[in-house]
């Protein structure tokens, strides 16, 4: 196994000589489906090494974002980047490309049926060269201890609650040594407790690895913990925030009851 993957703390994103500082960006982008405007000329950055959190109310376009940057949808104008390369006009090749370096956690966990869970988290590491089967037995059992799935590894994932998929979903990225990683809300449809532990898991692994993250959420309490930078979308527009402070001492009406109805849920820091 290389040093990389033995230590997660050497896959740290780091701003080198001759890397972008900036890893995402959107300059103006537009997105429509038919004559609903989702996203009406959207521009925002995202550091190496940060985590930037998408905020909004559902429908607002948060998650197609995150399709965009991927390549599963295209814009109708504007440009995309990602680590300084602009990819709004790459191909579905390239955009493969892309996707070995830009991990993503559905919220489904999508994780194949018919494989255990060590079987999952290893599958993005079968065609990483130089990896012998000792190399990712070692390394499946690192992320399993780290997500605090390591006692279901023998487990189908039709036998897992909807947290510990999330959580299977989040090794199997790392798994994949990317560069960034992509959570599509993270802590829906769980409960609170879990959406607290997910809350715990998600911020010990960005002080642990450091890679440039995107986090979709309409969760404050996990926003909270994470944010670096805040977006928030409302009706198309964007307004950014350099930290979550700034967002949180807006006294902007809409953002205030935004930030009002959720906190009306508890926080819990808890873990299982």
């Amino acid at each position: 196994m290389t040093d990389e993957n033995k230590d997660p703390g050497l896959t740290a994103a780091k701003a080198e000589e001759g890397v972008a500082e900036t890893y995402f960006e959107f300059r103006g982008v537009c997105k429509a489906f038919d004559e609903h405007v989702v996203l009406n000329d959207v521009s925002f950055q995202v550091k190496r090494g940060q985590t930037c959190v998408i905020m909004g109310r559902s429908g607002v376009g948060k998650s197609v974002t995150l399709k965009l940057i991927l390549g599963f949808l295209k814009p109708d104008s504007g440009r995309i980047f990602i680590a300084g390369q602009d990819v709004t006009d790459f191909t579905e090749r390239e955009f493969s490309e892309i996707r070995r370096t830009v991990a993503m956690v559905f919220q489904s966990g999508a994780l194949f049926d018919s494989l255990t869970v060590a079987e999952n988290i290893a599958f993005p590491m079968e065609d990483q060269a130089g990896l012998t089967d000792e190399d990712i037995d070692e390394y499946v059992m690192k992320l399993a201890k780290m997500l605090e799935v390591e006692e279901v590894l023998d487990k189908l994932p039709s036998e897992l609650s909807t947290g510990m998929k999330r959580a299977v979903a989040i090794a199997r990225a790392l798994a994949q040594n990317p560069e960034a990683l992509l959570y599509d809300e993270p802590t829906t449809m769980v409960d609170p407790i879990m959406a607290g532990h997910m809350g715990d898991l998600i911020a010990r692994l960005k002080e642990t690895f450091r890679k440039t993250s995107i986090v979709v959420t309409h969760d404050t309490h996990i926003a909270k913990r994470l944010a670096d930078t805040v977006v928030f979308l409302q009706e198309g527009k964007t307004e950014v925030f350099e930290s979550w402070a700034e967002f949180e001492n807006s006294k902007e009406p809409l953002l205030q009851n935004f930030r009002m109805q959720d906190e009306l849920i508890p926080e819990l820091d808890v873990t299982l």
